[in-house]
């Protein structure tokens, strides 16, 4: 409690419950014909530096409402302390002079409406956001307006229609702005009910969008335009643990995935990539979950490697993870600062003969490592190849609950702790950040781990219950 005593009688800044309010004893000569012994008024904010301005604002409304019931009950008043109008039948004319100032104009920030704002923080230069992202705030806006309406006053959104926006998107069936694309919310929730539609969003996309929704209140208050976020705290919990979202895969999954019969002799690596043959295709399908079997890369980061990505470093051969644009001009994605990173070729891709295919495509011309991987229509390499791995597991009978191509980045940290690498070596080959935000501090200080100490951190990483023998070009394994 802030408090300060002015003849006796406390004024003063207050928190409750987390809220400042402005505090007053009512005056003695006002005592018996005022409701109760004190005044409290809400400055509607949490933050300290907001209420410290508002207060001055509310302690002289306050003021004004003694002077007004002075007034009422014959008083003599003081007149600068008034700020009602003139024709108010309260006030006696002969108690305060002619004339009286009018009200202050709005500022424009308090008639800023959802809309207006919204686009505002879409057009700011600072969001360098991916065509993914984009489509995403888009989808998000598109709800907001529908529920809000687009002329409706920033300060308007209350904290309780904030719940409500919450408690429709808890009844949204999933991938709806697909499914649906020419509805409303509420369309599209009556049209899922009547489908008996049971396949609703999760509670982690669910608490996307409201991140983003905040995000734009976030940016709304560091621009002025707003005092407080209406929708801080309203998130839900998750009932799904980050590690039970996705399983690594087992070792039957495995087992059967590369002996499939694009690893043991197909039709062709198109659509009969699922029919045995004599054919020995060995480009993208075939060397994308090898690679991220064995390297921990993420799907969309091998799909956009380029052959000068594979490189000697210190005479040991590395992937070099990176942003940016590419040699041909398109842009290359990482998901997080760590995630650009050198990560060794394991010895298994080397007996693979990755090596060798490596130089093939560079002796060809080639620029992309895999250049039949078509962009998809958010920009990333990775899209077709994800739809296709979904349809090799499911012919390869490898398919199970809560394992997807994702899950070789899984068996790859599992094969880091079964190894006993260093903490920071794991961390540091799989891209994975320390705090969810960044790279630690201590990261910032020398030159890091040499290419062979991650070599041979990275060669400690075995699956020996799966034999690669038969797609092996250098030997038996050792």
């Amino acid at each position: 409690v802030y408090t300060r005593r002015l003849h006796n009688r406390p004024i003063g800044l207050c928190s409750k419950r987390g809220i400042f309010h402005y505090r007053r004893r009512v005056p003695t000569d006002l005592s018996t014909v005022w409701e109760g012994r004190e005044v409290w008024r809400s400055l509607d904010t949490d933050s300290y530096a907001m209420a410290l301005r508002r207060i001055h604002r509310v302690a002289a409304d306050v003021e004004a409402e003694f002077e007004k019931m002075r007034c009422s009950i014959g008083r003599i008043i003081d007149p600068m302390l008034l700020n009602v109008p003139v024709s108010d039948p309260v006030i006696s004319t002969a108690l305060i002079p002619a004339a009286a100032q009018p009200p202050a104009p709005l500022s424009p920030s308090s008639t800023r409406t959802i809309g207006d704002v919204y686009d505002r923080f879409i057009a700011d230069p600072k969001h360098q956001w991916s065509k993914r992202t984009q489509i995403a705030h888009a989808t998000t806006r598109k709800w907001v307006i529908e529920v809000f309406g687009e002329d409706t006053p920033l300060t308007e959104i209350t904290r309780e229609g904030c719940r409500d926006f919450v408690a429709l998107l808890r009844e949204m069936p999933k991938s709806a702005h697909q499914r649906f694309p020419d509805m409303t919310i509420t369309e599209v929730i009556a049209a899922a009910k009547a489908r008996n539609e049971s396949r609703l969003i999760s509670t982690a996309n669910l608490n996307a969008y409201i991140n983003r929704f905040g995000g734009v209140m976030n940016w709304a208050m560091n621009e002025g335009y707003l005092d407080r976020n209406p929708l801080k705290g309203l998130k839900l919990p998750d009932p799904v643990k980050k590690r039970d979202k996705r399983n690594p895969f087992s070792t039957d999954q495995l087992r059967r995935i590369f002996d499939a019969p694009i690893y043991t002799g197909c039709r062709d690596d198109a659509n009969g990539y699922a029919v045995p043959g004599d054919q020995h295709p060995r480009r993208a399908r075939f060397w994308v979950p090898l690679i991220a079997l064995f390297s921990g890369l993420r799907l969309n980061e091998i799909c956009q490697l380029e052959v000068s990505d594979i490189r000697l470093i210190d005479d040991i051969p590395c992937f070099r993870v990176s942003s940016g644009l590419s040699q041909t001009g398109d842009e290359k994605r990482v998901k997080t600062n760590a995630s650009e990173r050198i990560v060794p070729v394991h010895d298994e891709l080397i007996r693979c003969g990755f090596l060798a295919f490596a130089e093939s495509q560079r002796l060809c011309g080639e620029t992309d490592l895999f250049p039949e991987l078509p962009f998809g229509h958010l920009g990333y390499r990775s899209t077709a190849i994800s739809r296709w791995f979904s349809r090799f597991l499911e012919n390869a009978g490898a398919a199970a609950p809560l394992t997807c191509f994702h899950s070789f980045r899984h068996n790859f940290r599992d094969g880091l702790r079964e190894a006993k690498i260093d903490r920071d070596v794991a961390l540091l080959l799989g891209g994975w950040t320390t705090d969810g935000k960044g790279t630690a501090v201590a990261d910032n200080y020398g030159s890091g781990y040499q290419p062979r100490a991650l070599a041979e951190a990275l060669n400690a990483v075995r699956f020996p219950a799966l034999d690669l023998d038969h797609i092996a070009v250098i030997g038996p394994r050792r």
